[in-house]
């Protein structure tokens, strides 16, 4: 790419424009104030078009006199949102003072150059009335995604320089686009997204750079890292994280991840003392233990001294209605600080532009091959008058610097861990307002600081698992993604579907830890059951403890209700704890911390099972009571408004990790575990094995135990699954109103492309036994699935028809009053939805006439006018919505609806009981692609997601990843892993590698990761509900 040249060059004659008096800073009617007498020294600038200026000033003149001489340079009414940034003595970048001097802030004017850069980001780019604003804000988005600063996921990014380049060349043209780009670079991986910005770009016909510009600041506003300066910083517990201002208040980062934010209207004071930066918070009349001051260390006072100054200016510009009047002057003694804001507010800027009037005046854009003419315009560039022809300008873009590195911390993105939810924190201060629960997404607990220890050194070498990934690969769900919703973690932002713990730092970094541990696999089986029983209490503990004391205590609860959940899991929780400390000292006496001499009569756990096995027995009233007291929870709320927000409260709490529904099954989802390991063991200990003859016996006697409580309790589990999956996806849906009536079962729910006038639309389907609903992604601050249609399964017929319309993978569907004509992202989930729709018209049909006479009668197969308006929403909305980050609510953002939506794919009911019966927990090493040490986490799958915890003993997982779309191979020898018992987890460009402490988990692990996202059919679902019995 072609370096910017530099164009020294006198002020007042930049691109040929008229000279204007038109200065932001200045009152109507006013000129530029008289330079000071005294000798003019020459200061550089550069310009947010790369050129530079040099500008003439006094010795004496304040900065407030060089930055109005910028701004009557550019001929720039709203000048206020700018300023003037530089490096000081002690490189630090540093904003120029208007008030103060400005050669007593820059003592080396000759070595000096000053940026004139963005410095207060609005939160809507409509409140930018002129056009040339808008272009200054765009030049600095494309600069902040060259350096790296701005952050998003690859279809983002490609749309984001799809408009720079559209601006810039005009309309499409292959062979021009693809020279373009080749000769410009734009973002940091952009030869990887060559393709993919050549598609975006092919759609912007007939935009105008007015109209590019307003595109790119429109999905640029909606990005979490857009005008965001991160500044290092530490809690109290010394981890590393960043602060950053921005127009709604002070935010916490962790990397590029925001996880806290601070409202103006709850913060009291900012201040700071030497390195540690305080934010006093207004006390909560609601909460009497809200601790009211949150305090951060940083690198030095100086450090702590610029961010509180950016953040005093920031207040004042978007909260104030006007500039601060300077504070009189002590006689005597000072105290504190003098800085104050200087400049008008944006307030004072929007209406000092609307009530003056302004000529027109003409701006050169200087990468453009097109040329704007354009003045004040208080409307959006589609009603602005625009000029085009050539211009001389060079088209080179922007340098791109290396990408700014990441600092990460072991802090939990509350926005992604329900994904459980849009990982976004709340921006309105502390959760609740309290400073406890604002300080925990801080910092964890200091009494869970302790990790465990993890043998990392095989006693044994496993085979090579360094072949080929052809040789290992297992495809996720085995089709072609569409959009990629997460990052890879090498410098590059991660999704919200991607939790900040997944990008590199924060963690002590673990490389051969030699420890010696049993090698025989039964001592690895009885390690899972003890780390699967650690989380399974954990879980237990949310019913118990934490929605006791959120929800149990309030008066909204009846007192049956509270009876019929607690006394029917306390006695469960306090049983499993007995149990717990029994395997705990099992396995330390078979580890040889305690009786290492001993062998035979400690080596063995299945004594240990069949002991509490029989005790579980005793509580199998209890268990049957769970799914009572579930259909009894769900009852109430629908009656009790108050005990229904209660209720969605809770789930927005960090220690609720999983829909809260779904921990009312983890009893009986336990017994299946129970069940999966003891055939392991039995499995392992063969009738002829002399040495453990006694442990296989135990063993056998414990799975004929559970067998039978599991075939007992079976058919409550399957229809509480279903009914608590319907119970998840009506918080979804919004446009139907009872999703979860009497005999409805969902089968399957993913994206097809609906192809209607518009072309093929990118649309939610969601799949009954009795109706198939499709829906679009609403744009409301939920973030729920808008009900566009529904089609009656009950006649319904279905044929493949991409000969007929020409369509790869593509089917219709003929309903009683409607068809509708779908294509799938590849054959394989094609061949998926055609079987279970298939086997959904056989269930409807089998139903009895009036039956399916009352579910054709309730289902209206014509659409609303709001409904068919959806329908034909345009493409280029779609695409814009499906890129572009949104503040997203907790819970609604990255549900496994919403991943299934961003990632193209879609999941049975048969998936979501396999991934949630097939838990699995335990230490494992993780690395990075471009990292060079592992770190030791603990990671418990469920749910079709990776949760991250430091240790066993959190409360609550710092972070996530979904894996639906993932993939899991073992590395081939061109990654370098020369380690044993690593696995792979890889989607298109984002890569985690994961070690295991032995052979046996590492298979455990690539076996659940596998059972949990592999296809299912309608044959192994209805195999499902006929249990073996062993």
């Amino acid at each position: 790419m072609v370096e910017p040249e530099e164009r020294p060059s006198v002020a007042g004659q930049r691109l040929g424009a008229p000279e204007s008096m038109g200065i932001s800073t200045l009152e109507p009617g006013q000129r530029p104030p008289t330079m000071p007498p005294g000798r003019q020294v020459s200061i550089r600038v550069q310009m947010l078009d790369d050129t530079q200026e040099v500008f003439e000033v006094s010795q004496r003149a304040p900065g407030k006199v060089l930055f109005d001489l910028v701004c009557a340079h550019l001929n720039l009414i709203e000048g206020d949102y700018f300023g003037l940034e530089f490096q000081d003595q002690r490189k630090m970048t540093v904003w120029l003072d208007l008030l103060k001097p400005t050669l007593k802030q820059i003592r080396r004017p000759k070595n000096t150059i000053l940026r004139f850069v963005v410095k207060f980001f609005p939160p809507d780019h409509s409140q930018l009335l002129e056009e040339l604003t808008r272009y200054l804000f765009a030049l600095q988005i494309k600069h902040d995604l060259a350096c790296g600063r701005l952050t998003c996921n690859e279809s983002s990014a490609a749309l984001l320089v799809s408009h720079i380049v559209q601006s810039e060349i005009g309309d499409f043209d292959e062979v021009q686009c693809k020279q373009h780009l080749l000769n410009n670079k734009y973002i940091p991986e952009q030869d990887a997204l060559m393709d993919k910005i050549i598609e975006y770009h092919r759609k912007h016909v007939g935009q105008t750079p007015a109209e590019s510009d307003y595109q790119l600041l429109e999905i640029a506003r909606r990005l979490e890292m857009y005008g965001v300066r991160l500044y290092p910083a530490k809690d109290r517990e010394g981890t590393k994280l960043s602060l950053a201002v921005a127009h709604s208040g002070v935010l916490v980062f962790q990397g590029h991840t925001k996880i806290n934010a601070f409202n103006w209207s709850k913060v009291r004071k900012l201040s700071f003392k030497r390195k540690r930066f305080l934010i006093k918070l207004r006390p909560d009349l609601n909460q009497s233990n809200c601790q009211d001051t949150l305090e951060f260390m940083m690198g030095s006072r100086d450090c702590c001294k610029v961010f509180w100054k950016i953040c005093v200016e920031y207040h004042a510009f978007f909260r104030l209605f006007e500039e601060p009047k300077p504070k009189p002057k002590p006689v005597l003694f000072t105290r504190g600080s003098s800085f104050r804001f200087s400049g008008r507010t944006q307030r004072q800027v929007i209406d000092y532009v609307k009530d003056s009037e302004f000529k027109k005046v003409p701006f050169e854009r200087k990468h453009s091959k097109i040329q704007s003419n354009s003045g004040l315009s208080p409307f959006p560039p589609r009603l602005c008058v625009e000029g085009q022809g050539e211009s001389n300008a060079s088209a080179s873009g922007h340098q791109a610097d290396s990408p700014v590195g990441r600092t990460q911390v072991t802090v939990e993105n509350p926005a992604l861990q329900h994904y459980t939810g849009s990982l976004t924190s709340q921006t309105n201060g502390c959760r609740n307002g309290t400073h406890d629960e604002a300080d925990a997404r801080l910092k964890p607990s200091p009494s869970k600081q302790q990790a465990e220890h993890l043998s990392t050194g095989p006693v044994s070498r496993s085979p090579q698992h360094s072949e080929s990934p052809s040789a290992g690969q297992v495809m996720v769900n085995g089709q072609k993604q569409s959009l990629s919703l997460g990052q890879s973690p090498d410098r590059r932002q991660p999704s919200p579907l991607t939790s900040p713990l997944l990008t590199d730092a924060g963690f002590v970094r673990t490389d051969d830890e030699d420890e010696r541990f049993p090698t025989d696999k039964a001592y690895f089986i009885a390690k899972e059951l003890l780390t699967t029983e650690r989380t399974y209490l954990k879980d237990l503990e949310v019913i118990t403890v934490s929605f006791q004391k959120s929800v149990g205590k309030d008066e909204a609860m009846p007192d049956s209700l509270r009876n019929l959940i607690f006394a029917n899991f306390e006695p469960v929780y306090k049983f499993h704890e007995t149990f717990l400390n029994d395997v705990e000292q099992r396995l330390a006496q078979w580890e040889g911390r305690s009786n290492a001499h001993i062998k035979g009569d400690y080596q063995r756990v299945g004594d240990v099972m069949l002991k509490n096995i029989q005790g579980l027995k005793l509580l199998t009233a209890h268990l049957q009571k769970h799914s009572e007291a579930l259909l009894e929870l769900e009852r109430t709320c629908r009656s009790s408004r108050r005990l229904e927000g209660l209720c969605r409260d809770f789930e927005l709490q960090k220690v609720c990790y999983l829909p809260l529904n779904i921990f009312f099954l983890r009893p009986l989802h336990r017994l299946m575990h129970y069940k999966q390991i003891l055939e392991r063991l039995c499995k392992h200990y063969p009738p002829t094995h002399d040495d453990f003859r006694d442990s296989r016996a135990f063993a056998l006697t414990a799975l004929a135990d559970i067998s039978e409580m599991v075939v007992q309790l079976h058919g409550t589990l399957i229809k509480m699954e279903n009914f608590q999956k319907l119970l998840e996806l009506k918080k979804d849906l919004t446009g139907v109103d009872d999703l979860a009536i009497p005999g409805r079962e969902f089968i399957r729910l993913g994206c097809l492309s609906k192809l209607s006038g518009k072309g093929l639309q990118q649309r939610m389907f969601f799949l009954f036994n009795d109706v198939l609903m499709y829906t679009s992604r609403g744009m409301t601050a939920s973030n729920q699935f808008k009900v566009n249609g529904q089609l009656p399964m009950y006649g319904m017929t279905i044929r493949e028809s991409e000969d007929e319309w020409g369509v790869p993978h593509s089917f219709t569907l003929f309903g009683q009053r409607q068809s509708v004509v779908v294509a799938a992202s590849s054959e394989s989930e094609m061949e998926k939805w055609v079987e279970d729709i298939k086997m959904a018209i056989e269930l409807a049909d089998k139903c009895n006439g009036s039956s399916a006479e009352i579910l054709s009668s309730s289902f209206t197969d014509s659409k609303s006018p709001e409904e068919s308006s959806a329908d034909q929403e345009s493409e280029d909305d779609l695409s814009a919505s499906r890129t572009s980050l949104e503040r997203q609510t907790p819970h609604r953002g990255n549900t496994t609806v919403h991943v299934c939506w961003h990632r193209n794919t879609s999941v049975s009911m048969v998936d979501f009981s396999v991934a949630l019966e097939n838990q699995l927990s335990g230490n494992l090493l993780r690395k990075f692609k471009n990292s060079n040490g592992w770190q030791k986490l603990w990671v418990v799958f469920t749910n079709f997601s990776l949760f991250f915890y430091k240790t066993h003993q959190d409360e609550f997982p710092l972070a996530s990843l979904p894996l639906l779309g993932y993939s899991i191979t073992v590395p081939s020898e061109s990654e370098n892993i020369h380690k044993d018992y690593v696995f792979k987890l890889h989607f298109k460009s984002h890569v985690y590698y994961f070690r295991s402490e032995s052979e046996y988990s590492f298979e455990r692990w690539m076996e659940v990761i596998r059972s949990a996202t592999c296809s299912s059919s309608h044959i192994r679902s209805l195999s499902r509900k006929e249990p073996h019995v062993y």
